[in-house]
């Protein structure tokens, strides 16, 4: 493991450049296989710092030597363009197109990305000198390995851009040295382990950090080098924050698995005279009606709200489970004898209390429940759901005698007591189309009015796993 911090705090643009350099060497069966190692990272640094390095702009046209005085592709970008010039070069593709001509324009969802890639010119002017062949007897192991170099600058739209494409060169010098330490630490004989970056979003002033983990070894072996990480940047050492699956996504990343990620970060906070806004920790899917092909229109919104709270524990690293389907929580239910046999494969209801017990028989997950024999008493729990995601921050799942939905914060002025909700809904029975579920109120404020003010809820409040 290693790690390289970047500050992010009022920078609009993050330059990303990937790209594979190809590891290869000789281990003979001496003790000098270390020293060979470091060699052949040493030669790729060079590589990386020579005159043939090339940095190619997705998207675009555009080439830059930043090895080579700075030369590009481009006559009009120079060493004295800014970073932002260059984002006129960069077409759209038609996805954003798309996004961009709707009719509301959404929140910002983050700084522009400038992907990269890495490339290396091949073609050297002839030479007079022939080549040399040498022939060695003796055993040695070939180890050959992909190198996957993936780096990130966050810098102001008027900064220099000569001066970004040094920092990029910098960060691919010192992931190459990360990366040999991590090969060194982790090699076993001749075998050798692929060193993969990660990016991590970590509080201000800290900001980013890129850590190197051995491809192939689960984050249950890697809780020392955790712990580690966590003195170091002052991190809580109850959850986790450097798992893989906490890696920052970024903005221009899609989901491959078609679900809406966080579709509260693009509301509008209520207008409340002196309310405090008590939101969800991290990263969830949304999960609604008649996805996954399944018919659950009338019956399952509690199943979906379930779903939608297990994929947080999943997102935040707690778990690497995939989210259950309705037939595997009616098993669950059935296997910790809440139910019996024939409510497998059934079209029956759940509520809070069978949702606590799914999320403790798959995750070991504890709930706590709260009680409110009338819809109005909501309206007067603010301290209690403040506090909940202050300190748990996970969504929670509320039903009783009408409609399971989703609570994903409160805003709540502790001086006049006024309070509305953020409700993530699982009735939704539309496509992912993030500006019907905004518009719609699919996702949205409610005020104390949206419950049934004579109805009974129970909430199930899922409290997180201390471990990192």
């Amino acid at each position: 493991m290693n790690c390289d911090i970047v500050h992010s705090e009022d920078c609009n643009i993050i330059f990303r450049v990937k790209g594979i350099l190809e590891f290869v060497c000789l281990l003979d069966d001496s003790n000098d296989a270390q020293c060979t190692i470091s060699k052949t990272f040493q030669g790729l640094s060079s590589k990386v710092s020579s005159k043939n390095l090339v940095f190619t702009v997705s998207n675009s046209a555009v080439l830059i030597w930043p090895n080579n005085c700075f030369q590009s592709s481009m006559d009009s970008l120079t060493d004295t363009s800014s970073c932002g010039d260059i984002l006129k070069y960069i077409e759209a593709d038609n996805s954003e197109s798309k996004k961009s001509s709707k009719k509301k324009d959404r929140k910002n969802s983050g700084p522009t990305v400038v992907n990269m890639k890495l490339l290396f010119e091949v073609t050297e002017p002839a030479g007079n000198e022939a080549p040399n062949l040498y022939r060695m007897v003796g055993q040695q192991h070939f180890a050959r390995m992909p190198l996957p170099m993936d780096c990130i600058l966050y810098v102001t739209s008027n900064e220099s851009l000569a001066n970004a494409c040094n920092g990029l060169v910098e960060a691919l010098s010192k992931q190459l040295s990360d990366m040999e330490e991590v090969v060194i630490r982790s090699r076993k004989g001749s075998s050798l382990l692929v060193p993969q970056p990660f990016h991590f979003q970590l509080p201000e002033p800290t900001g980013h950090t890129t850590v190197i983990y051995p491809a192939g070894v689960p984050d249950s072996q890697l809780q020392g080098v955790r712990e580690d990480l966590h003195k170091k940047f002052e991190l809580p050492g109850d959850r986790p924050c450097l798992r893989r699956a906490n890696a920052f996504r970024f903005p221009d990343e899609a989901y491959k698995d078609g679900y809406l990620r966080n579709p509260h970060i693009h509301l509008n906070p209520p207008n409340i005279d002196d309310a405090k806004l008590y939101l969800v920790q991290g990263v969830y899917s949304y999960h609604h009606y008649m996805q996954d092909r399944v018919n659950d229109d009338g019956w399952g919104c509690a199943y979906r709200s379930l779903q939608t709270i297990f994929s947080w524990f999943q997102q935040q690293g707690y778990v690497e489970m995939a989210v259950p389907t309705h037939t595997q929580i009616q098993q669950a239910l059935v296997d910790v004898g809440d139910k019996e046999p024939h409510f497998f494969g059934s079209r029956q209801w759940i509520g809070s209390f069978e949702v606590q017990a799914v999320l403790n028989q798959l995750l070991g997950v504890t709930s706590k429940i709260m009680f409110v024999s009338h819809g109005s008493e909501l309206a007067t729990k603010g301290r209690e759901l403040a506090n909940h995601f202050q300190t748990e921050g996970t969504p929670i799942m509320i039903g009783g005698g009408v409609l399971a939905h989703t609570i994903l914060g409160v805003a709540w002025s502790e001086i006049t007591g006024q309070i509305r909700f953020l409700i993530l809904d699982p009735h939704y029975t539309g496509g992912e189309d993030l500006q019907i579920i905004i518009d719609k109120g699919w996702c949205g404020w409610k005020g104390p009015e949206f419950w049934d003010q004579n109805a009974y809820y129970n909430l199930c409040l899922p409290q997180r796993f201390k471990t990192i």
